[in-house]
């Protein structure tokens, strides 16, 4: 997202999605499970009108699709399901 983001930093507000979908639609996102276009993330946010760099990043960091996560449905602070005694207590 690096690219994204200067782009974001050197564009000028108030913005539209439009606008920077218009702009930068095709930069491509590189992301743990492939690639994405910036256009594809940021019409995610829907209609907006950002007022700031960090609005807009902060719209296409949301709207990334599932690429963007590691490991889909995996999550190492669920808690044990009944019948499970779970982990144990870990001293740091």
């Amino acid at each position: 997202m690096a690219r994204a983001d200067e782009s974001f930093d050197a564009h000028s507000y108030p913005a539209t999605t439009e606008e920077l979908i218009e702009a930068y639609g095709d930069l491509q996102l590189e992301l743990p499970n492939g690639t994405e276009p910036l256009g594809e993330a940021l019409s995610r946010a829907g209609t907006e009108t950002f007022e700031s760099a960090e609005a807009a990043k902060l719209a296409a960091r949301c709207g990334v699709s599932e690429k963007g996560i590691g490991r889909k449905f995996y999550s190492d602070r669920d808690a044990p399901t009944v019948g499970e005694a779970g982990p144990g207590d870990v001293s740091f």
